[in-house]
């Protein structure tokens, strides 16, 4: 199951990068993290930039509203996603889109 935590700030969620992949996709779970391939290398931040866009085309949001909290240079990485404290629909469907991207 995904590691998807709350946050006074949104949602905190777990995901292991590989970078350097043939192509970018979110790939299902690695233990309890959200697996995501990216072709960007690890250098200079590139794959961390590659893996803000991908999570926030997936789950259309602004890249603005991701930020990563730890692992910046490392493959786990734990990215939070700011949401608004009232916008309870919010969450509801980000954890949905989330969910759904596991199991894929």
């Amino acid at each position: 199951m995904l590691n998807v935590r709350s946050h006074r700030s949104g949602l905190v969620i777990a995901v292991a990068v590989q970078p350097r992949a043939s192509r970018d996709q979110v790939a299902g779970l690695k233990g309890d993290r959200l697996r995501i391939r990216l072709t960007a290398p690890p250098v200079d931040g590139a794959a961390n930039k590659a893996c803000r866009q991908l999570l926030a085309k997936v789950l259309a949001l602004p890249k603005s509203r991701l930020e990563i909290l730890s692992g910046e240079r490392a493959r786990d990485k734990r990215i939070l996603i700011h949401l608004d404290a009232q916008d309870t629909a919010a969450e509801a469907r980000i954890r949905a889109k989330l969910q759904a991207l596991a199991g894929s």
